[in-house]
């Protein structure tokens, strides 16, 4: 028998911890937005102190060569360099919260051993998470292990939340989601794989977001895009398909399933997010590349893939007959 008082305090502290994650995403894109990826030039130190710079007469005078690898030619910046502290401190904090979850999961090594082995692999994988933040900044923001860090991110984010989801199959199963149609759970799939789809050549367009700022020098936004490559285009486009096709997916849930469901709630902020993430990357689009709207339209790109994850894992612990194809 479970100890409810513990298993309620291991599903909160796990959701504290999702959305802790998702909130160093945001910090992640306003510090890629803002060109502060090597406000700390080393790691896990920063100009070789814990705690951090404020003003240049702090560093050594020899500064550029020593840390020659993104400050050759460019001045000290404490606003860069405490955004990308920020950063740091702001996944060490997630690191200990997810150790905690870890320690707090073991309530269900008895009743569902999953739940506990996955919240101890989450804690291996931050750590190697934390590894390649060092490489990301040791390889001087090379695109391919910014890409390979946000992508662990978004695993990491998804890991957790069906380990939150199977903490609660008993609650979830008695639902009643029979009347939705046989093929909702086909387009669910093909929705989540659209929206990978667009994650990964969202990161080719930031990729040469990156190349194209550091060509005018991080200023003269309104010119940027002049020079996007096709896969922006092609991405722009897709936008409309992901949009319809979960409207569909949110229509069905809305009109089928108890309104009252976790299920429909998620539906409802899934178009939410939809819309946001189309607008803020129309404000980019439209409005010269404005830093605000980078961090922004990366965070609900990530919700959207944890929102239509949290619903196929919803619809496959609820009771449902064998013709709802929902597995995984």
């Amino acid at each position: 028998m479970i100890n409810e008082q513990a298993a309620r305090s291991f599903r909160r502290l796990a959701l504290i911890t999702v959305c802790a994650v998702y909130f160093l995403i945001l910090v992640g894109g306003i510090v890629r937005g803002s060109g502060a990826g090597m406000g700390c030039p080393d790691w896990p130190t920063c100009f070789g102190r814990w705690v951090p710079p404020t003003e240049e007469s702090q560093l050594p005078t020899d500064y550029h060569q020593r840390y020659a690898v993104g400050y050759e030619n460019t001045q000290f910046n404490p606003v860069k360099t405490w955004t990308e502290y920020l950063n740091r401190l702001t996944g060490a904090t997630i690191g200990l919260l997810i150790i905690l979850t870890a320690w707090k999961s073991r309530v269900y090594i008895k009743t569902d051993k999953a739940v506990f082995y996955l919240a101890v692999s989450v804690v291996f994988l931050v750590s190697f998470q934390g590894w390649l933040g060092a490489t990301v900044v040791a390889s001087n923001l090379k695109p391919l292990t910014i890409t390979l860090h946000m992508l662990l991110a978004l695993f990491i984010v998804a890991l957790l939340i069906y380990i939150v989801a199977r903490s609660q199959k008993t609650l979830i199963k008695p639902l009643d989601v029979n009347a939705l149609p046989k093929s909702f759970g086909k387009v669910l799939k093909i929705a989540l794989a659209m929206t990978l789809l667009q994650v990964m050549m969202g990161t080719q367009v930031r990729e040469a977001v990156d190349f194209i700022a550091n060509e005018h020098g991080y200023i003269d936004r309104q010119y940027w895009r002049d020079d996007f490559p096709v896969i922006f285009y092609v991405h722009r486009s897709f936008s409309s398909l992901i949009l319809f096709t979960n409207a569909w997916l949110v229509w069905k849930l809305y009109t089928h399933v108890d309104r009252s469901t976790p299920a429909v709630k998620a539906g409802l902020l899934l178009m939410g997010l939809i819309v946001t993430a189309i607008l803020a990357g129309i404000t980019m689009d439209r409005l010269g590349m404005p830093p605000a709207a980078q961090p922004v339209h990366l965070l609900m790109a990530d919700l959207i893939f944890g929102v239509q994850f949290f619903i196929a894992i919803y619809l496959f612990y609820a009771d449902k007959n064998q013709s709802l194809e929902i597995n995984l």
